[in-house]
């Protein structure tokens, strides 16, 4: 029997409205927000089976499309501030040679932080000028690449600083750097290990007081952790302040780039976002959590005092629903006054300064999803059911300690595909979704997932809106089980991507 205390059934306000999304969810669900192309493929489901018969199982399926928009959001805030905005896709968050062309065809930038990344994008065509170089750690030969290509490199700090020198006066001409600052964390501002102090870079420039051999100053670069728009008001006041001492000392700096953390929502309805956690933190303070894998707590747990049980911790997760996101979300930024009656677009503006910024989760919105194939369902030794795919925990999962929301059941499988000879399979109030890897944790997700018409064997388990990092960031080839396999949209089908063959 479980040892773990049965879920009790949703409630009939607490089902997904959305009928393509009815067939699998939580509880409360978290029903994902799909663009008009994921639902289509949804839709279909000889195309998915097509596409795992075709390129194994998993297969990230990705569509550009929504990119433009994304990108338009934060140039069109700025437009609203008199700020020209240049938007620098970051690279990291998505390795498919599709995002580099899509964003080189909309005239876009990227940011790219490693040597790899550099040579692919170079060798796509992609203007330099277009290209900026974050990485945080910059081997010589990296930065020799970059400073070689007129790449503008991000110096992090001094060391970083005393090794472009070295590599610059080697070059005909000077190679443009950014400078990264880090800012001093005034107003609960969470400190960053990123860049040095502008106390730290002045020092520096003023120890060469003709000017740095072999580079050039081109900007300012910064970037913070979290989403919170007043931080990067507080870090742009003192980037713009650094500015100033930079031009007073004769240079000539162009633009402040301020790096990524631009906020997006996976869920269009708030209101599950707080149902979800109201009766997730009721849970973990009854100590029953009964719809999280082994009650967990997902960074909260009970602590006992005088006064009876209290939460602590902090949640360990992307906000997946947040508001304002993107190019509201600037508006916030730019909007705010960082002196008496000046706002942060106004310091801007009277200096001519261009506001770069780096964006990677929010800029992939809508661009891809994940689909798995079902290959078991199963109780464990104490009665947990359990729905085993074709793949593993880390082709869906960033640096959070799980993705929040429901995965789409298509029905592809059953007697027609001669799967397993067993009825329909509904997992006795739903069951946790496990892969590959031989360890005893090993989930796809960390809720439990209701199948109401019940699951097969050769069904597909659809992943919504993973081409943001969830993707590729942490993938393993563990047990020499092959990366996942990516396709992009080529007219009305999909093609494997590039990348896969580098």
């Amino acid at each position: 029997m479980p040892t773990q205390p049965q879920p009790t059934d949703p409630m009939p306000d607490q089902l997904p409205t959305d009928p393509l999304c009815a067939g699998a969810h939580g509880s409360p669900p978290l029903t994902a927000r799909l663009e008009p192309w994921m639902r289509d493929l949804l839709a279909d489901p000889r195309e998915c089976d097509r596409l795992l018969e075709t390129h194994g199982s998993p297969v990230n399926v990705h569509d550009f499309t929504s990119l433009e928009r994304n990108a338009r959001d934060m140039i069109q805030a700025g437009d609203r501030h008199g700020v020209s905005v240049r938007v620098f896709v970051a690279r990291k968050a998505n390795k498919t040679l599709g995002l580099v062309e899509a964003v080189k065809a909309l005239g876009h930038g990227i940011d790219v932080g490693s040597e790899r990344e550099l040579r692919q994008v170079l060798d796509s065509g992609m203007d330099p000028s277009h290209i900026v170089l974050t990485a945080a750690v910059k081997p010589e030969r990296l930065l020799r690449l970059a400073m070689e290509h007129g790449v503008p490199v991000a110096l992090d700090n001094l060391d970083e600083a005393f090794l472009a020198q070295r590599v610059g006066a080697e070059l005909p001409e000077p190679a443009p750097v950014v400078l990264r600052m880090a800012p001093e964390p005034v107003d609960g501002m969470a400190p960053t290990r990123f860049g040095e102090t502008s106390r730290a870079w002045l020092s520096f420039l003023d120890e060469h007081p003709s000017g740095p051999a072999g580079f050039r100053l081109d900007g300012i670069h910064f970037h913070l952790h979290g989403y919170s728009p007043a931080d990067r008001s507080v870090a742009l006041a003192q980037a713009i302040e650094f500015f100033d001492r930079l031009r007073e000392r004769g240079h000539a700096p162009s633009f402040i780039d301020m790096g990524g953390g631009v906020p997006m929502s996976y869920l269009d309805d708030a209101d599950q976002w707080a149902t979800f956690w109201n009766e997730h933190e009721a849970a973990v303070l009854a100590g029953g959590a009964t719809e999280t894998w082994r009650a967990d707590g997902l960074g909260l747990r009970a602590e006992d005092t005088p006064e009876g049980p209290r939460l602590a911790g902090v949640r360990d997760l992307y906000p997946y629903h947040q508001s304002p996101v993107r190019g509201q979300w600037l508006d916030r930024v730019l909007a705010a006054e960082i002196a008496p009656g000046e706002t942060a677009a106004d310091a801007l503006n009277s200096r001519g300064i261009t506001l770069h910024c780096e964006p990677g989760r929010s800029m992939l919105d809508g661009c891809g999803l994940t689909l798995a194939r079902v290959v078991f369902r199963k109780h464990m030794s104490d009665g947990v059911p359990i729905v085993g795919l074709e793949m593993n925990r880390t082709q869906c999962r960033s640096t959070s300690a799980d993705f929040l929301v429901d995965p789409v059941l298509v029905r592809t499988g059953g007697a027609d595909r001669g799967a397993s000879g067993r009825d329909t399979w509904n997992g006795d109030d739903g069951a946790f979704l496990v892969g590959a890897y031989c360890i005893e944790a090993e989930l796809i997700l960390r809720r439990r997932i209701r199948f109401p018409d019940g699951i097969d064997v050769g069904d597909v388990i659809a992943l919504p809106n993973t081409a943001g990092y969830l993707m590729h960031i942490l993938e393993s080839a563990s047990h020499q089980i092959p990366l996942a396999a990516n396709v992009v949209r080529s007219g009305p089908g999909f093609v494997r991507d590039a990348i896969d063959h580098c």
